[in-house]
């Protein structure tokens, strides 16, 4: 049922996007904000009138676009853009991508990613995982080590809210590649719900941020 709601709504999305310039927003893809157009700004009203969960996302450093939940499947919420390039999420982590110029093909073991219970993660808490990309269209898989650390608080403004969240550091190493990088979550201490993301496709490679707007219910 869910599957539906959110297909659904998805489509009144694209319909409303049509409707008029302040809302076209919803229609931005992520091949045009790699391009350079200015980023999507969706007022206070229009997100609490649009009753989906929706985020803003930068992809690869690009312009900042608008998107809705198209599906949500087991806990993998997948977000959709009109010309169907896809991001998907669980407990808040990117664990698949589609139709971007590189994607993020898979994560595995996500059944013991800390993420899951975010408020539990201290200093050190650790999560190994096999992640599998692609970069400048060539596919690469390794295994990557996660050691978590708590970067303090800080408030953000969201909607016009402020809004103070625990920051989570994830220092992620690649033995392989004799790399490493990082990513970074901001948490809801209330709710333990990942609400802004800084994270990579790749180790240290194309960049993916996304910021909660309407945050999905079940």
């Amino acid at each position: 049922m869910n599957d539906v709601r959110y297909f659904f709504l998805l489509v009144v999305c694209f319909l409303v996007a049509a409707c008029s310039p302040a809302q076209q927003g919803i229609g931005e893809t992520f091949k045009v904000a790699v391009f350079g157009t200015p980023d999507v700004e969706m007022t206070p009203e229009q997100i609490r009138d649009l009753p989906y969960a929706s985020m803003y996302v930068k992809v690869n450093k690009g312009s900042q676009i608008f998107v809705v939940l198209a599906y949500a499947e087991n806990g993998f919420l997948k977000w959709v853009t009109r010309d169907k390039a896809m991001l998907v999420t669980h407990n808040g982590r990117l664990v698949k991508t589609l139709d971007l110029t590189d994607n993020l093909l898979e994560v595995t073991n996500l059944a013991s990613d800390p993420l899951a219970h975010a408020n539990r993660i201290t200093d050190g808490t650790e999560w190994t995982r096999v992640q599998s990309w692609t970069q400048n269209k060539q596919t690469y898989s390794a295994s990557f080590t996660s050691r978590f650390s708590i970067a303090g608080n800080e408030t953000l403004t969201v909607l016009n809210v402020p809004h103070t969240y625990r920051i989570l550091d994830e220092d992620v190493t690649v033995a392989q590649l004799n790399t490493h990088y990082r990513n970074r979550f901001w948490i809801d201490t209330s709710t333990g719900a990942v609400e802004k993301t800084q994270q990579f496709i790749g180790p240290d490679f194309f960049p993916i941020e996304t910021t909660t707007l309407n945050p999905y219910k079940p």
